[in-house]
């Protein structure tokens, strides 16, 4: 007998490849949830940071603050909490690069900045994207726009593929490693990787492609050491070409609000 689908988790990502803050309720805007990786932390090149190239970003952690977030250091109890608001001013401007785009942004408080070069031991900035910038999903091959995320708005993981996952590794690994949007219950392991129209609630989503997977997955949040894990046992059952998936990219509504315990309906499968 197929199992209800709900809505079990929702994850906002303020800033670009930095953890994620929890919440029970999200609003839904043209480029994704709001707040999800609207700042971004770049070099002194301008070049976007990720956890990639620069594993201790996972050390700094996102926590709720009212009308933003604090950062702090999980190893460094000496750098006091930095407040970042959830938007910016455009008092100070530049221009960004993320993969193949240039993006305008507005810069973020000389504080940040130096907080987080202290963070990092480099020299960085942080910067956020305005309501202004048109950036285009996966490079404008789909249609629609996206915040400083990699390529598409959302993306959705069942809790029914993590378990699967887990059942096969020797040590379990949380959902954090792969940084979803959205988590639902029930159904089967990866099945959300064929959907193509479903509904949360009354918003209507579309599913574009699964998700390739990068060595971030590979990266233990809580301590920013690297493993082979989970890549090396996803590899043999989960490669597509060249890459290895877990968890669908997303495009959705322009307007709306999810809440955890939405209901969730699948109207069409990819073929």
């Amino acid at each position: 007998m197929a199992t209800s689908l709900v809505l079990s988790d929702l994850y906002i990502y303020p800033v670009k490849s930095l953890g994620g803050i929890r919440v029970t309720e999200a609003v839904v805007e043209p480029r994704g949830l709001r707040h999800d990786r609207r700042w971004l932390i770049v070099d002194e090149r301008n070049q976007f940071m990720t956890q990639r190239q620069t594993a201790e970003m996972a050390l700094l952690k996102v926590l709720p603050a009212y009308n933003g977030f604090l950062l702090t250091h999980a190893a460094r109890p000496e750098l006091l909490p930095l407040y970042i608001p959830f938007e910016a001013t455009p008092e100070r401007t530049l221009f960004v690069t993320v993969w193949d785009d240039m993006v305008f942004a507005w810069r973020g408080t000389p504080q940040a900045d130096a907080w987080l070069s202290e963070a990092l031991g480099r020299p960085c900035k942080l910067v956020y994207m305005s309501d202004m910038v048109m950036r285009g999903t996966d490079g404008g091959a789909v249609e629609g726009h996206v915040s400083f995320a990699d390529a598409y708005p959302f993306l959705v993981i069942g809790q029914e593929s993590l378990a699967d996952l887990n059942r096969r590794l020797a040590q379990p690994v949380p959902m954090d490693r792969f940084r979803p949007n959205l988590v639902f219950s029930g159904g089967q392991p990866y099945e959300e990787e064929t959907w193509r129209d479903f509904l949360i609630g009354d918003l209507a989503f579309r599913g574009v492609r699964p998700c390739g997977r990068c060595v971030v997955t590979t990266i233990d949040q809580a301590t920013a050491q690297k493993s082979a894990e989970p890549l090396r046992t996803l590899a043999p059952y989960r490669t597509d070409g060249s890459k290895v998936m877990f968890g669908q990219n997303v495009t959705g509504p322009a307007r709306g609000v999810l809440r955890v315990g939405d209901a969730v309906a699948v109207r069409s499968l990819l073929s």
